[in-house]
């Protein structure tokens, strides 16, 4: 696979209010969300935006003919009540790390970041941000949760492991919405709960403003630089990422490494074999919790949605299909899912590695 780059505002994190006045210069906001303190928490920090009511989110995010893509370069902030508790049992292509008891939330849905091969592509109709403002309501969901009895006896005194941050980067949005701080604060009091809080963030002042705990796992997805410049629009180098890293291991954080996707570029072994010889230089990798390790795969569903909105290297790429999950052919995906496995273990015992 050839990528090349396509055109996108420069973006590369979000580390202070006044990159959100430009991203975010429209906010609709919903008329039960108008008086909540969250609502009025985050319209005090984009003052010049321009507010615009409406009954129903819906009525925005979900209208018709619309471009995600190009929704991308001016993104508009839906401030809403969500009707029911956002939380899910893990999806079976969602990597759960040996834990029977998997949810996530979903209290934002999209990122501000760009990547080509980002499944939200496919699942929402908009590329506009939607965040509901009632994040009470979802702590109320997962006390019932953390207060019933396991399924089964085999699951019994199992920590419950919800990650917070797949359907947007909460990180990367934290100076604006101040959801991660809020979660931290909520985990604290609660031993039997885990947070995976998965980021492409490196904003070092955001991490610094933030109570480490041991009740979150700090997720960094990391790719080669060719892979950034070309598809993961918006994001931060390899460097910065790496940058951000060590800082969260000096600050005490329990930091877990994602290569996940691994996309087959060309000379794809050379990419990532120097990018784990940078990753190996720049971290004390026997302080890395674990690593994950996955190839680009995405439900058939969203796939199509994908190539019609944004056809492009990745997304139209002749991957096989099974069971309803889109990935590359064995000849092309495994090897590139080996020499991740092998050079990790270089550096951390085999158990430490998911795929």
């Amino acid at each position: 696979m050839s990528l090349t780059n396509s055109a996108s505002p420069a973006f590369a994190d979000v580390p202070t209010a006044v990159p959100f006045r430009r991203a975010f210069s429209v906010v609709y906001l919903e008329d039960a969300a108008a008086s909540h303190p969250r609502a009025q928490r985050i319209l005090a920090k984009l003052p010049d935006a321009e507010i615009i009511r409406c009954r129903d989110y819906r009525e925005v995010f979900h209208r018709r003919n619309q471009s995600p893509v190009l929704q991308k370069n001016a993104q508009a902030l839906i401030l809403a009540v969500s009707d029911r508790p956002r939380v899910y049992e893990g999806a079976p292509v969602c990597q759960d790390f040996g834990n029977r008891r998997f949810y996530y939330t979903s209290d934002v849905m999209n990122c501000i970041f760009d990547c080509e091969y980002c499944y939200l592509q496919g699942m929402y109709p908009s590329g506009n941000i939607v965040v509901f403002v009632n994040s009470e309501d979802t702590f109320t969901a997962l006390d019932k949760l953390l207060s019933e009895d396991p399924v089964s006896s085999a699951e019994a005194g199992e920590p419950l492991y919800v990650s917070i941050s797949y359907d947007t980067d909460l990180l990367a949005l934290e100076p604006l919405l101040g959801f991660v701080s809020e979660w931290i604060s909520y985990a604290e009091s609660r031993p039997a709960l885990t947070l995976e809080l998965r980021t492409k963030s490196a904003s070092a002042a955001t991490l610094r403003a933030l109570p480490v705990s041991d009740h979150v796992i700090l997720a960094l997805t990391l790719s080669p630089d060719e892979v950034i410049r070309a598809v993961e629009h918006r994001t931060p180098s390899l460097s910065a990422r790496l940058a951000f890293a060590s800082e969260a291991l000096s600050l005490g954080w329990n930091v877990r490494l994602c290569f996940d996707p691994i996309i087959a570029v060309h000379d794809a072994a050379s990419v990532y074999n120097a990018m784990f010889d940078e990753v190996f230089s720049a971290l004390p990798m026997e302080r890395i919790r674990d690593a994950s390790v996955g190839q680009f795969r995405i439900s058939h569903e969203y796939l199509k949605e994908m190539r019609r909105r944004r056809p492009c290297a990745v997304t139209c790429y002749p991957y096989e299909l099974t069971d309803g999950v889109y990935h590359y052919p064995p000849e092309i995906g495994d090897p590139l899912i080996r020499l991740a496995v092998d050079r990790l273990s270089e550096v951390m015992p085999r158990e430490r590695i998911y795929l």
